[in-house]
């Protein structure tokens, strides 16, 4: 969909939105931000202002889109391609730091307002979707883009881009139809918005929290009991209990959850966790699952009106993959490699819990980790504890930023006059070699009560620059829900956290080292199967000893992370991959099993089976009765990977063979770096493929990812 994602605000602009402010307060959503390089003024904003900048920023951009529509002046790339690429910039800005701060505080007032206008969003952006006025104009420009041999290529792609996005949004619709796509966009965008605030109320709901004695955190890490005991202390506080201090609360979140599924030695309570984690959104006040069959069905109805027969193949048009045959290829090739490799490492675990379970034990699901972590163990003497004392945050902070110093001469810089949305986080200035700045930098690490699960990068501004090359700075956040320090004790990530990471800073730095001139083809605007590439490409650093050495240090004695240490990690990397490859696939699967439907799921169609058949073809433990991953998957049902989850396979198979030119020469090669560097630079302003090949000379191939997870190719 057509995202109007904006440039810099025009004195014009502004003063348009004052003026039709409420002529009290000045709402600094409406004015220009008196903070340092125009960041987001969060120190002035009150839960009042969104609102109403939503409601004048409307305003403002339709007073834009009318003029570009009803301009007497042939229409051209300046006058309506370029001009509607900077319109709603006060709007953008508005709900940009809305929905941020929504997702990173979990305020309930926010998610209120959010609620509120989501509605009136989704029917501003289909009313520029479907302005008819508007997409004649940009069809004339359209036609005749050959005619013009003025243009860059840059401006070219923004004319294919901006009318595939309208046309592919409706704007070829006529009558009916285009009412009909109105409608339906409308009721979509609330469905998503609904589920995504289940998921959200769901995994903070008091009735999905185990609270254990100390007799059942036998086998968890002391740092984990800490962090599980800090929050049975502050969860009794808060409604308004004495504190027990033999009672340990986990929860749904990852850092609660992950490690209680590694390492507490009670199986029935990890079973008991399993199914309250994995049941959620299933039945009671956050129910999913009719949302989602609505959300499906609304999809499959607005692929048909596009003259699609589902909605994969409506909405992989402008992506790698191009296609649902591509797609599933992938997803075929990658189940025709990893599932027997997935079958002998299972059945290698069972054998060695027989060990001690005996010979009638099953392993299920809510045994993988911990059997899989104590064999792991076994085989490399090392589990993920042994590393977390060699990754203290601060340390691992100036690692990762770290990493773009060495790769692209960027510096970082801490600068506490710019304001931030919440103590816990950190603003930096991000320079270029030359000493410019190239953005700032948000981070957001810890977790905390109603902020959304998992991690993340996002914007509050695009990078953009005007008709005189002048640059907007980009304002760019990562999040994350890392484990809070407990009292004087340091903060020690895990590898898998240290991995994520490194993940999320690689969107950062997309979103950073962008040089686009317009916001809809710059930093991560880019095909949503291209964009993981450069998140899992800095993944490939977490098991090089160059890199760590340079930061991995224990944060007691400060010794480097031994080379023995090491080694294990290394060997024990490729441990499991055929078992996570296929966890990703099913995913995948099931992903297009929604989105290939060509007929509407009916009411009585059964959630759980309908996932279970989904997966059956890369199915690793027999379904749990009333469990689903589907009620809770926010990617596809309220997130953008609709009919694109195989994308985080896809850029895998990028990343891999990305990185595999860096191994050739060097993983901090400048050479090959500065090539990278214009991957990162260029945004959408060039085809993928073509910016792929350019940097590695070829198209990629799974052979790179078969060698990095030791599978052999069949």
């Amino acid at each position: 969909m057509y995202k109007f994602i904006l440039g810099s605000m025009t004195a014009i602009s502004l003063m348009s939105c004052v003026n039709e402010g409420t002529g009290g307060r000045s709402n600094p959503l409406l004015i220009p931000s008196g903070a340092p390089f125009q960041a987001v003024p969060f120190d002035k904003i009150s839960t009042d202002d969104y609102e109403e900048a939503i409601t004048q920023g409307i305003k403002l951009h339709n007073k834009e889109i009318d003029a570009i529509a009803s301009s007497d002046d042939e229409p051209s790339f300046e006058n309506t391609i370029a001009a509607l690429d900077r319109s709603g910039v006060v709007l953008n800005g508005a709900v940009q730091t809305l929905s941020n701060l929504d997702a990173a505080l979990g305020d309930t007032v926010l998610m209120n307002i959010m609620t509120k206008v989501t509605p009136i969003l989704s029917e501003h952006s289909t009313n520029l979707l479907l302005n008819e006025k508007l997409f004649e104009r940009i069809k004339a420009v359209y036609d005749k883009r050959n005619e013009r041999t003025d243009l860059s290529s840059e401006e070219q792609r923004l004319i294919s881009e901006t009318y595939r996005s309208f046309a592919e949004s409706g704007a070829n619709l006529k009558g009916e139809a285009r009412e009909e796509f109105r409608k339906l966009s409308s009721r979509l965008s609330d469905l998503n918005v609904k589920f995504s605030q289940n998921v959200t109320n769901d995994m903070a709901n008091p009735n999905r929290r185990l609270w254990v004695k100390e007799a059942d955190t036998k086998g968890l890490p002391e740092s984990i009991k800490k962090a599980s005991r800090e929050a049975a202390r502050e969860a009794l506080e808060s409604e308004g209990k004495t504190d027990n201090p033999s009672l340990y609360l986990f929860t749904m979140f990852a850092p609660s959850y992950s490690p209680f599924m590694m390492y507490a030695e009670n199986r029935d309570l990890r079973e008991k966790l399993y199914k309250m984690y994995n049941s959620r959104n299933i039945g009671g006040e956050f129910d999913n699952t009719n949302i989602l069959k609505d959300i499906a069905n609304i999809r499959l109805q607005i692929a048909k009106l596009m003259g699609k027969k589902n909605f994969a193949e409506y909405h992989l048009q402008g992506t790698m993959a191009a296609n649902t045959d591509n797609v599933m290829n992938l997803l075929q090739q990658l189940r025709n490699n990893y599932m027997e490799p997935m079958k002998e490492e299972v059945e290698e675990i069972q054998k060695f819990a027989r060990k001690s379970e005996g010979e009638k034990f099953m392993l299920k699901p809510w045994d993988y980790s911990f059997w899989s972590d104590k064999l792991k163990n076994a085989r490399y003497a090392f589990n993920d504890e042994d590393l977390k004392p060699y990754f203290e945050l601060n340390n691992t902070i100036s690692g990762v930023l770290g990493l773009a110093t060495k790769l692209y001469g960027y510096t970082f810089k801490e600068n506490k006059n710019i304001p931030v949305y919440h103590p816990d986080v950190k603003a930096f200035e991000v320079f270029e070699k030359d000493g410019s700045v190239l953005g700032i930098l948000y981070a957001d690490f810890f977790y905390r009560a109603g902020k959304s699960p998992g991690a993340w990068m996002t914007e509050f501004r695009p990078e953009t620059k005007d008709d005189k090359g002048n640059r907007t700075l980009p304002l760019i956040s990562i999040v994350c829900n890392f484990s809070k320090p407990v009292g004087s004790e340091p903060v020690l990530l895990t590898p898998g956290e240290v991995e994520t990471f490194l993940h999320e800073f690689g969107h950062a730095l997309h979103g950073l080292s962008s040089q686009a001139t317009y916001a809809s083809l710059s930093g991560t605007n880019v095909y949503h199967d291209f964009v993981e590439l450069f998140s899992q490409f800095n993944e490939n650093y977490l098991t090089e000893k160059e890199f760590l050495d340079g930061f991995a240090r224990h944060y007691k004695t400060g010794e480097k992370l031994p080379a023995e240490l090491l080694d294990k990690f290394l060997k024990a990397q490729q441990y499991g991959a055929a078992y996570a490859c296929v966890r990703q696939l099913g995913f995948g699967y099931l992903d297009m099993a929604y989105h290939t439907i060509e007929n509407p799921l009916e009411e009585n169609v059964v959630v759980e089976e309908f996932e279970k058949k989904a997966q059956d073809p890369v199915r690793i433990f027999e379904a749990i009765d009333g469990c689903a991953t589907s009620p809770s998957f926010g990617h596809i049902f309220s997130g953008g990977y609709a009919a694109g989850y195989y994308g985080y396979k896809w850029a895998e198979v990028l990343d891999a063979d990305a990185f595999a030119e860096f191994k050739e020469h060097g993983i901090f090669d400048q050479t090959t770096a500065g090539k990278f560097k214009k991957m990162l630079r260029s945004g959408g302003t060039v085809d993928p493929m073509e910016l792929y090949k350019e940097f590695r000379g070829k198209e990629p191939t799974v052979d790179a990812l078969l060698k990095r997870d030791g599978i052999e190719k069949n």
